[in-house]
């Protein structure tokens, strides 16, 4: 029995089976068919400002917007293409500063590096010819118009874009402000447009100190029966003067919860994922849940800085008034809270993060005034209280007051509230 053709076939096998995996890699890599620019609508939600003789014009693209144009998925590398458009009408030259719009951007060559197919010489080199063709490329000479895109680190709830053009005669500055429809989350913006139609109670100073001391001392459950974490910022400003400020301080929206921020909170938990939007369990004040969450993630979820804001029916010097409660999470630990996996351990000192808040607001260029006024009566690290997680806390009981205006305002500008003083702290 001839047992050659056989042993042959057997051979032969695995190597054509690994054969048509490389062939199918190839064919299926090779097939890099980016859209053309002309036919992505991204412009329809740009945004123009006009200084003398410059228009700059800007869009922030959607990770379905990129990924036509550019043929990959940019956000799986954590990267947004922004598109800027410079109109010069003057007589000099003008240099957009990359860094203005991130200090850590990604050079085109960068991310088409970072985005290569596997053994798909020929795509990849097409992809490094569209990333290099599509930038942005200085200078921008009179009398031209210059545009193309800019890679970013990416943000999915709201981006300041910033754009400075330098010359020899002068500076120009340009700040454009997004909102990112890619979260389930609250955005100050649509709290504004809820509570639009609410009897507004216009106050003066005076009457603004008075309602804040008339606040309630703390955050409730549900059912108002137990009571939270202490009440202890004040927020005036309406949104548009408020999410720059968060904006510049690295402060972002928290994702509501539901099956997808539960998953991405899990693998943040268990393996450090990466996670700036992770949700924060509801807290009640007015008879209603926090209207907006936020926080300023360090690193992990164990590490974070969170607050829940309430809009107000206050207004004072036509703003809105935001009452809320600020806390510093130092740890994470399972729970048996019902409707709750994790729970996170806060910083017993609640007073230290409140007012390290307000230092980090002094750095967003859109503080007025601060001050602080009386909160809840004061609690002692000797007989501290519990939050609703069984945290213990102390305070001086006093609530930090901080005014925003739009226009950037220099440290040395900031005005105070004469109010009351905090014993012992500094800001």
């Amino acid at each position: 029995m001839d047992l050659k053709p056989k042993l042959t076939h057997i051979l032969y096998f695995p190597v054509l089976l690994v054969y048509s995996f490389i062939l199918f890699i190839l064919g299926g890599c090779a097939t890099y068919q980016p859209v053309s620019v002309d036919n992505v609508p991204f412009k329809q939600h740009s945004q123009t400002q006009v200084d003398g003789n410059v228009r700059v014009t800007a869009a922030v693209l959607t990770t379905q917007e990129s990924e036509q144009i550019f043929g990959v998925d940019l956000a799986l590398r954590w990267v947004q293409a922004v598109w800027v458009e410079v109109e010069n009408r003057d007589n000099h030259n003008y240099w957009l500063l990359s860094s203005a719009l991130d200090p850590d951007y990604y050079a085109p060559s960068e991310v088409a590096y970072n985005s290569h197919h596997w053994l798909s010489p020929g795509a990849n080199d097409r992809m490094d010819a569209r990333f290099r063709q599509l930038g942005f490329r200085n200078p921008i000479t009179p009398g031209s118009i210059v545009s193309g895109f800019f890679f970013v680190n990416l943000d999915q709830d709201n981006k300041e874009v910033d754009i400075d053009l330098i010359s020899r005669e002068q500076v120009k500055y340009f700040t454009l402000f997004f909102q990112i429809p890619a979260l389930r989350a609250n955005s100050m913006f649509d709290v504004e447009r809820k509570h639009s139609q609410q009897d507004d109670v216009e106050v003066d100073e005076k009457g603004l100190r008075k309602a804040l001391e008339d606040l309630p001392c703390c955050m409730t459950s549900k059912d108002g029966q137990e009571d939270g974490d202490p009440l202890n910022l004040v927020l005036i400003g309406n949104a548009k003067e408020l999410m720059p400020a968060f904006i510049r301080r690295d402060w972002h929206m928290a994702e509501d919860t539901y099956w997808s921020s539960f998953w991405k909170t899990l693998g943040s938990f268990l393996f450090g994922k990466r996670y700036r939007y992770s949700p924060v369990s509801s807290l009640y004040l007015f008879e209603r849940k926090q209207d907006v969450a936020l926080q300023k993630a360090r690193g992990t979820i164990h590490q974070r800085n969170h607050l829940r804001l309430w809009l107000t029916p206050i207004r004072f010097q036509g703003k809105e008034v935001w009452v809320g409660s600020i806390s510093r999470d130092i740890g994470v630990h399972f729970t048996t809270k019902p409707g709750h996996f994790v729970t996170h351990k806060i910083d017993e000192d609640i007073d230290e993060v409140r007012n390290s808040f307000g230092e980090d607001m002094l750095f967003s260029q859109g503080l007025k005034k601060l001050g602080w006024a009386k909160g809840m009566p004061a609690v002692s690290p000797e007989k501290p209280r519990l939050n609703l997680g069984g945290d213990p806390y102390f305070t001086d009981g006093l609530l930090l007051v901080l005014l925003f205006e739009r226009r950037p305002i220099l440290i040395t500008e900031v005005q105070f509230f004469d109010w009351e003083k905090p014993v012992g702290r500094h800001m």
